[in-house]
This record gives structure tokens, sequence and C-alpha cells, in this order.
């Protein structure tokens, strides 16, 4: 084909511009349209406990998501460090999503039960204690910054209004669901009400702190339930690229 036709010829070149990407375009949308939704129909995906929210939002506010990707992409090198791809329901109450586009440290959307309580928090005080290479920060002060949660309850009624299906009973226990979920085995703690409410839920002292809810309580806790809500032994994917 004679590319001089469109080099010489700046309206022709705009025009079959506009076409190829109109073509590429199409491509990608309409098929949108023949189905129901985008994100697959998972079971035991719920929203964030009162004490997992306030942790993510401590996730964000510390700029974690700068570092760490929360986004398994389907490709077998992936799969083999981090476990099975992520999946778009995992997200689906996340507001913003935490995907992430680069990873100084490790992708995090698996990070849930792969190390206990007492890592997590020597790590986060000393992230070179753990890991001698980490270039990671410091955050020891989350341990000794208590958490604040008097809106916990006002919090969960804006991500309803964005389509969380947070129920009245979650919101009007908010802050009480939090206290347990932090301290399960204070005598005004109700744990069991708090897995009713949110299946799954690791309930305990997260930060080695009985006496007192920190920040680091809910980081951790934030931390430790990522990525383990979904049965993978279960889940049968309609496509599996491992």
């Amino acid at each position: 084909m004679n590319h001089e036709i469109f080099e010489k010829n700046v309206i022709l070149l705009s025009i079959a511009i506009l076409i190829t990407v109109s073509v590429g375009g199409l491509v990608q949308i309409v098929p949108l349209y023949t189905i129901d939704s985008t994100i697959e129909k998972v079971d035991d995906i719920r929203p964030y406990t009162p004490l997992e929210l306030a942790g993510r939002d401590i996730y964000i506010r510390e700029g974690c998501y700068t570092c760490h990707s929360q986004m398994i992409r389907p490709f077998r090198d992936e799969a083999e460090r981090y476990g099975h791809y992520s999946l778009a329901a995992e997200s689906m109450y996340d507001h913003p999503f935490q995907w992430g586009s680069k990873r100084t440290g490790p992708d995090l959307a698996r990070v849930g039960g792969k190390y206990s309580n007492d890592w997590h928090v020597a790590h986060l005080i000393d992230p070179r204690a753990v890991v001698p290479e980490s270039v990671m920060p410091m955050y020891a002060f989350l341990a000794e910054s208590d958490l604040s949660f008097d809106t916990a309850a006002a919090h969960m009624k804006a991500l309803r209004s964005l389509g969380v299906p947070y129920t009245d009973e979650q919101i009007e226990n908010a802050q009480a669901d939090l206290l347990s979920q932090a301290n399960g085995d204070a005598d005004e703690s109700d744990p069991d009400a708090v897995l009713d409410r949110y299946p799954k839920a690791k309930i305990g002292d997260f930060d080695g702190d009985p006496d007192r809810i920190t920040e680091m309580d809910a980081l951790v806790a934030y931390l430790q339930m990522l990525g383990t809500l979904v049965d993978f032994t279960e889940y049968k994917p309609e496509m599996d690229y491992r």
C-alpha cells in the first residue's frame, strides 16, 4: 500500500485515524452491552467491617497504595508468586479501588493470613527488622495513635449512598462491632454478632495491646482480610489463565 497518499494529505490521514479509533472503540464497547454485568458472581464477598474500613482509610492516608498494588494480573508468573488472579468482585465495594500502578513492594491482594498479626506489627514498626532489604518507611506511630471511630456509622452511610449494601443493622452497630472485633475477649464484646454480620472477619487484639484500640489495630485488621473472602477451592472461573 502506498502510504504517501496518507502522509501527504492531513485531511485523509485524520479521517483514517478517526475510522481506526472508532472501530477499535466499538470492538471494546459493543460487547459490554451484551452482558448484564462485568463483575463475576462470587459467594462470600461482603463489605468491610467498621474496623477494616478504618484500616483501609489509614492505608490510603499513608499512601501505601503508591508502592503496593492490590491486583494480581492473569499471568502465570503473577499467580505463582501471589496466588489466584484478582477478581473484579473482590474490589466491587472499594471506593476508590486500590489496584495500583506500580510495585516498589509486593502485591497485597492476598496478604491476608499469610503472616501473623505480630509479624505485621513488627514490619510496620521497623520494616528492616523483618525484611532487611526493605525501603519502606517506619510506621511505629500507628501503635501509639488511638483510633478515632466516632464517624464510623456516618462513613458507612456515605458508602451506602454509593451502592455498598450496608444494612441499617450494620450501621446502627458500627461502633459496637468495631470494639468487638478489635477486642473480642473483653466482657462487653460480642464477636459472634460481628461474625453474623461480617462472615470471615478476623477477631482479636491485632496490635498486641489489649488495653487500647489503635490505628495499628485497624490497619492490621484490614491487611489480614485482603484476599480471604473468596474460597478458590469452590470458585470455578469461566476461564483460568494459569
